[in-house]
């Protein structure tokens, strides 16, 4: 009972960080132990919801595909074959479920002017909103005619920050090293993107 005690409290993957603590959670995941797959849950969940929404789904969407995807990894427990390669294949399962499920959608209502009239305004817009509201639209303009992996980088960096760059490295299949220097460049074109179009970051 002591040792069982001990164990609980001090699990195998305490101390750990990226690729490591997934393994090791993993690990005891398949062992049954439901405080490491809710870890597994609770660090990942936002790297799920990223690729999802990255896919362009709506939130109830995306939650949709983070709900299936744990779902598939439960499933799958015993069947990873490298527990290290966990993020990866998180972000090719949601990327894959994403698709499917954007594929099924319907293309959107348009909103003519005289459907707009009808939909009431909760609160006054102040200017300061407004020019905001333009400067995001210019930047999200700016960062959908990037290439794909730029986009793809920039959420995941931007969602891991640099010192996960191990778990970037790892969803994107790309040298640790070359993350920063990818990532730099990407900016750098989204700014000249920005100054063609008369915006700025």
């Amino acid at each position: 009972m002591t040792e069982a005690r001990t164990a609980e409290a001090d699990p195998s993957w305490e101390g750990l960080r990226g690729p490591e603590l997934f393994e090791a959670c993993l690990e005891a995941a398949r062992a049954g132990n439901k405080r490491a797959l809710n870890r597994l849950v609770a660090e990942l969940t936002p790297l799920v919801w990223n690729v999802a929404r990255g896919q362009g789904l709506d939130t109830h969407s995306a939650e949709d595909v983070v709900q299936t995807v744990w779902l598939a990894l439960v499933s799958h427990l015993d069947r990873l074959r490298e527990p290290k390669a966990l993020a990866g294949w998180l972000v090719v399962t949601a990327r894959h479920e994403a698709q499917r499920v954007r594929g099924r959608k319907p293309p959107p209502v348009p909103l003519t002017d005289e459907l707009a009239e009808t939909v009431a305004s909760t609160e006054p817009v102040p200017e300061a909103e407004v020019l905001r509201t333009e400067r995001d639209q210019r930047l999200w303009l700016a960062f959908q005619r990037l290439p794909q992996r730029c986009q793809e980088l920039l959420r995941l960096t931007v969602l891991a920050g640099r010192a996960e760059y191990r778990l970037v490295a790892e969803a994107l299949q790309m040298p640790r090293g070359s993350i920063g220097p990818n990532r730099g460049r990407c900016l750098k074109t989204m700014r000249e993107l920005l100054d063609i179009e008369g915006g700025s970051a």
